[in-house]
């Protein structure tokens, strides 16, 4: 007799928290470093429909830190090459893959498409970033925010706190700049790292996707920060009262 692949979860969080995430709807909107292990988390604890959101192919830069990035897959699209990889560790997992840059529009379009339990937001640059927390917040849907994991080597340093008490890291100091303008200084949960980041490490860009610079990153701090996130949203979906 096969047995259970999720028979090790179950016996961790019963019958009743398999149910609970095997009947979640969530949003991943970036699959870079942190989402892209976000991603694979989620779907190895057995949550059942998952929408995942990324515009950009397969660089030989991201090898050092992204999951769905190997020699073999430089050029392919990152949608694509995580979605083969989430239907192979779950079948029956409800995938709806969407490769594209979101603008506001369509990003609107998107979560006013199904009704979606929690979002994760894994994009890195500051504008549409600032538009998902937005419109998550206008509509009352949880959502997990990631903020900068370039420039920090630390993993005792990355915790999960409310967007008012993120320091030491300049992507959710923009951030919360941002939101203040829209009366908006809390209630947005973050995953974050209070190490002072290495300013040397910092490369400035042409601007391309909303990015105007960028820091060197480590192979684990972006898969720390994705742990953090999936953590997040799988222990407020097993707790929460139907």
């Amino acid at each position: 007799m096969q047995k259970n692949w999720l028979e090790r979860t179950e016996l961790l969080i019963k019958e009743n928290g398999i149910e609970k995430l095997q009947n979640a709807n969530l949003l991943i909107v970036g699959l870079g470093g942190v989402g892209s292990f976000a991603a694979e988390f989620l779907a190895r604890s057995g949550v059942g429909k998952m929408t995942i959101v990324d515009g950009d192919t397969v660089d030989i830069t991201n090898i050092n830190r992204q999951l769905p990035a190997l020699h073999s897959t430089i050029g392919k699209s990152k949608v694509e090459v995580v979605a083969d990889r989430l239907l192979d560790i779950n079948p029956k997992l409800e995938l709806v893959k969407i490769n594209e840059f979101l603008s506001p529009e369509k990003m609107e379009e998107v979560i006013d498409s199904q009704e979606f339990n929690y979002i994760l937001d894994c994009i890195d640059s500051v504008t549409p970033k600032v538009t998902l927390l937005l419109m998550a917040k206008r509509r009352k849907i949880k959502i997990v925010s990631c903020m900068g994991a370039g420039g920090k080597i630390n993993p005792a340093k990355v915790m999960v706190r409310d967007i008012s008490k993120t320091y030491n890291c300049f992507l959710a100091k923009q951030v919360r700049k941002r939101l203040k303008k829209e009366k908006i200084d809390k209630g947005i949960r973050c995953v974050f790292s209070n190490e002072i980041q290495k300013e040397e490490s910092l490369e400035m860009t042409d601007g391309a996707n909303y990015k105007r610079s960028y820091y060197g990153t480590i192979s684990y701090i972006p898969a720390i920060f994705g742990l953090y996130a999936a953590a997040e949203v799988i222990n407020f979906l097993i707790e929460k009262d139907e």
